[in-house]
């Protein structure tokens, strides 16, 4: 996706070092007469020009100034090069995430939910498209209303998976995913839907007093990795700043396929949901970092190639 070209530089405090040409990947600028130009018709509004500018003489109107100014903490100016954050640290941190299932009552205040989407957009984006959007159920009552809608959409579907005829016609015509739903899910779906119905316990949202639905607008280049990204980087955000959260993959398969609950959260047609997060304090206490499966790891240059470590 094109961008409008909004760098400026001021001429009076460049020094024509040259270090912004460098770090451009658009090729937006030159040396003219010993000053940096914007002379190019291209730009991705990376910010890396204003970034790297030791005498603070380039500007990008296109970043809002706004986007690293938080209601719940201050951020140093200060760039962080790398090697100056501590690993161990960084890995206590994302170990320390855990998928929450258990969350208090308390709701997480809106400046706080807008602090941690603005984290979330400090992720990379595919040639900087930024066309992530982010949905907000900021109220308990608006996350019933949004698995109310969510619920009827799979009492629907496990009507249709209930009829053994259809899902052996369906995987006779090359589509075998009703019955490979009703063998994977279909009872687990119907326990928890009773359990909804009957008990008011929410095996949905685990009583996440928050949602977040993060998709995207058309023309990213690739717009599910991005709003990925910063789905991730929410998720670390929250736990840094004393949340929970859990990502909820049957939401996302509902709004994928009902345009019921699609027009439930007004969500354009042309605007898809790659993630929904549960959102609100845990209840839960973990005590310890307990790690990953084994992992398979590639070399292919290298004489075994595959090894699990």
């Amino acid at each position: 996706m094109a961008n409008p070209v909004t760098t400026a530089i001021d001429p009076e405090l460049c020094t024509g070092c040259g270090l912004c040409l460098t770090v451009c990947p658009a090729d937006t600028m030159t040396i003219v007469d010993g000053k940096a130009r914007v002379t190019g018709n291209r730009c991705l509004a990376c910010g890396h020009c204003a970034a790297i500018c030791p005498a603070g003489a380039v500007g990008v109107g296109e970043i809002d100034p706004e986007s690293l100014r938080f209601a719940s903490f201050s951020v140093e100016p200060g760039w962080l090069p790398p090697g100056c954050l501590a690993p161990a640290e960084l890995v206590r941190l994302m170990a320390s995430r855990r998928s929450c299932r258990n969350y208090r009552e308390t709701p997480v205040a809106r400046e706080i939910i807008a602090d941690l989407i603005k984290i979330g957009t400090t992720a990379p984006s595919g040639t900087n498209s930024q066309r992530w959007t982010f949905t907000v159920l900021a109220e308990r009552d608006e996350v019933n209303a949004l698995g109310n809608q969510i619920a009827l959409y799979f009492e629907r579907l496990n009507r249709l998976a209930a009829n053994p005829l259809l899902r052996l016609l369906t995987r006779m015509v090359g589509k075998p995913a009703l019955a490979d739903y009703h063998r994977n899910h279909y009872r687990s779906v119907q326990k928890s839907l009773r359990e909804w119905r009957e008990d008011g316990r929410d095996r949905l949202f685990h009583g996440a007093t928050a949602v977040i639905v993060v998709g995207s607008r058309p023309g990213a280049s690739c717009p599910a990795e991005d709003a990925l990204l910063a789905t991730q980087n929410i998720l670390l955000g929250a736990h840094a700043m004393g949340l929970g959260t859990c990502l909820i993959g049957f939401a996302v398969a509902a709004l994928a396929r009902d345009v019921r609950c699609r027009k439930h959260l007004q969500l354009p047609d042309d605007e898809p949901v790659y993630a929904v997060i549960a959102l609100g304090y845990p209840r839960e206490p973990y005590q310890r970092l307990t790690g990953r499966k084994k992992l398979l790891v590639r070399f292919p240059s290298s004489p075994g190639g595959t090894t699990e470590a």
